[in-house]
């Protein structure tokens, strides 16, 4: 399935498709967001979504296909595609035997941004998510939660317009989920960023902007939450969710059992 529309868009993907020998792990995936817009790429494990987030962080290569953002073709232009990018990754990215700081300002320095600017940031960024009396304890020495929120401000430093989310929230506590989500929807609505959320969990899907259901590297279904819910056919978006990628294998033996 392919979701563009016409006019300038924060991130643009056309026919990415990448390939693991003969399987094909991101399908011919077309899409644009743009800026305010809170977008869940809701999809089972193995749907394609850390694939992709790999392919626009430049970490992959896709096989064929295009990515730019804010106009900046990643694979022509990647510093400048990047710089415009703030990333959390499933995976915990900080440096353990670095304190909070260290590890912010390490960030900055990576960006150009100037001492002023980021001590600043770091202390009003860090207050907004409860982390002020843990900018001098070693990342090693915190939770898992605090360790997320950690690298959101991160991700937030320099004030990226697209910031990607890839299973951010995966392991973590009730109340540092619903932190991290709040605070990624503030930032949507203060500096009208762009934020694309993987998730498989669909409690964190029904309130976006836009839902993209992604299953076996496609897209297979694209719009709000409830527009993608009534496409399901099913009362909610995840009896929908369930039913639509729910592995054949289960289905066949569902239907086969006497």
């Amino acid at each position: 399935m392919n979701d563009t529309m016409p006019g300038s868009a924060t991130l643009s993907i056309k026919g990415i498709t990448k390939r693991y020998g003969s399987r094909k792990a991101v399908d011919d995936v077309s899409f644009e967001l743009r800026q305010g817009q809170f977008c869940a790429l809701l999809g089972p494990n193995g749907a394609g979504k850390s694939t992709l987030f790999q392919l626009l962080t430049g970490l992959f290569v896709p096989d064929q296909g295009d990515i730019t953002v804010d106009g900046m073709d990643l694979q022509r232009n990647p510093a400048a595609a990047l710089a415009r990018i703030g990333v959390v990754f499933q995976q915990q990215a900080l440096d353990l035997d670095l304190t909070v700081r260290r590890n912010l300002q390490f960030h900055a320095d990576l960006h150009g941004l100037g001492r002023a600017t980021t001590q600043q940031r770091i202390t009003t960024d860090c207050a907004a998510l409860g982390l002020t009396a843990d900018i001098d304890r070693t990342a090693r020495e915190l939770s898992g939660g605090t360790r997320r929120k950690v690298e959101l401000v991160r991700a937030l430093l320099h004030r990226p317009g697209l910031l990607l989310m890839d299973e951010a929230t995966v392991g973590l506590e009730p109340q540092s989920r619903r932190d991290v989500l709040s605070a990624v929807r503030r930032d949507v609505r203060e500096r009208g960023s762009c934020v694309l959320w993987a998730t498989h969990w669909v409690e964190e899907a029904v309130d976006a902007d836009r839902v993209m259901l992604m299953h076996q590297g496609q897209l297979v279904n694209v719009g709000s939450p409830a527009d993608v819910t009534q496409a399901l056919g099913h009362a909610t978006l995840e009896q929908g969710f369930i039913a639509r990628t729910a592995p054949a294998a289960a289905s066949t033996k569902e239907t086969s059992t006497p």
